[in-house]
């Protein structure tokens, strides 16, 4: 029964061992790791226990395994902020030394359903401008994204694929005079579907991040509601909050 109850313990103690070597330094991106026989001699544990070890690191992105060649050090993640209203998606990759890059998967106007009029707040049928678009880092796909604008917002949206390969909001409020107030997020950890798995290079039933944004206007109208689904083994978000005393 003790020994059960230490097995998580001691593979995650190789497990974060190994992620420290790695944020130190002695591993480097593209660098490959010991065998398993030889961190099992390191750290005196058992084969299932390195195993498990890795497969953790492995699911977080952090080394990636070669058939026949070993286990290698995976690039860092992409990091994304939710909190900036300052810098798009692109801005953020650009400071962090990768080029940014978007494919338009589909462009077109079709009829609200009754799920989008609702988060849209607008009337079952009403005309959405639907853009479907892959966003990629350094040409490696990072996320697949379907966005939803009302027509009357951006009435030309549709004929302006171009435009939409670079910041929707700064295409909105810059063509259409739509401003950007607020957005609300929600962020859940799903499998990867045959989709998402073709479209962004990875394995189906991989872990990814789907996250779901309402955005709004001044007026705290919704012009746009999209649905996006990001690499897992690629990437992080930050959050920022500010706090007032009553809120402590």
């Amino acid at each position: 029964m003790d020994s059960v109850k230490e097995q998580p313990a001691l593979y995650n103690i190789v497990k974060n061992k190994i992620l420290d070597q790695i944020k130190a330094g002695k591993f480097k991106v593209g660098d490959k790791l010991p065998t398993e026989m030889e961190l099992c001699e390191e750290y005196s544990v058992s084969r299932t226990t390195v195993r498990i070890a890795l497969q953790q690191l492995a699911l977080e992105g952090r080394i990636h395994r070669i058939q026949g060649k070993g286990t290698f050090v995976s690039k860092p993640k992409i990091q994304t902020s939710l909190s900036t209203t300052e810098k798009g998606f692109a801005s953020q990759l650009i400071e962090q030394g990768y080029k940014p890059k978007t494919d338009i998967l589909d462009l077109r106007v079709i009829p609200a359903d009754q799920t989008l009029a609702i988060h849209l707040q607008i009337n079952e049928d009403d005309p959405v401008t639907r853009l479907t678009r892959i966003r990629y880092a350094n040409d490696e796909p990072l996320f697949y994204s379907i966005s939803y604008i009302p027509w009357k917002f951006a009435p030309g949206l549709v004929n302006d694929e171009e435009g939409c390969k670079s910041s929707l909001f700064q295409l909105l409020q810059e063509k259409y005079n739509v401003e950007v107030h607020k957005t609300i997020e929600t962020i859940e950890p799903i499998l990867a579907n045959e989709t998402v798995s073709e479209y962004l290079g990875i394995s189906e039933g991989s872990p990814v991040f789907s996250l779901e944004t309402v955005t709004y206007n001044e007026d705290l109208k919704p012009i746009e509601f999209s649905d996006s689904v990001f690499r897992g083994d690629r990437s992080k978000f930050t959050i920022e909050r500010f706090y007032t005393a009553l809120d402590i």
